[in-house]
C-alpha cells in the first residue's frame, strides 16, 4: 500500500500571507511576504516570514519565487473533549467515534474554556492534533 503524503507542493510565488506550509518540517502560518525584484544575474526571491502551529516559533526562510514549497494538508475536524487529565486532552471524534489524545492548548483564551463535554474543532496536520476553538 502506498504511503498517503501530509503535505502538497507549491510555488513560492503562489503563497499567501495566512496560509500555511512547512519550514524545517514544521507546520506554520505565515505572517508575512517580501517579495524582491530579480538582479542582474539571478532571480527574484521572497522572504517568508511564518509562526509554528504547534511550537509559536518564529521561522524565517528566503527562496527564490519559483522554487516549490511544501503546503501541509490540513484535516479540520470536529470532536469532543472526554477526559482532561493534567497537561493532557482525550478527544472523541464526532463523525468516527475515534478517540485521540493531544495536549492542552497554549492560548488562554481557549486552555481556560476547556472542560469534559465540550465539542471543539480541532485540526491535523502531519499526524499532530491542534485544538483551534470551542462550540457550545
Amino acid at each position: 500500500m502506498k504511503p498517503v503524503s501530509n503535505f502538497t507542493f507549491t510555488t513560492v510565488s503562489e503563497v499567501k500571507e495566512g496560509s500555511y506550509v512547512l519550514v524545517d518540517d514544521e507546520p506554520c502560518k505565515i505572517s508575512s511576504i517580501s517579495k524582491s525584484k530579480p538582479g542582474k544575474h539571478g532571480s527574484a526571491k521572497a522572504r517568508i516570514i511564518a509562526k509554528g502551529v504547534f511550537d509559536g516559533r518564529r521561522r524565517t526562510i528566503v527562496k527564490r519565487v519559483d522554487e516549490r514549497i511544501k503546503e501541509p494538508l490540513i484535516r479540520k475536524r470536529r470532536g469532543q473533549i472526554i477526559n482532561v487529565r493534567g497537561s493532557r486532552i482525550q478527544l472523541m471524534d464526532q463523525e468516527t467515534y475515534e478517540t485521540r489524545e493531544t495536549s492542552m492548548p497554549k492560548e488562554e483564551g481557549i486552555k481556560k474554556k476547556i472542560e469534559v463535554g465540550k465539542d471543539v474543532e480541532y485540526w491535523v496536520i502531519s499526524g499532530k492534533i491542534k485544538i483551534m476553538s470551542l462550540h457550545s
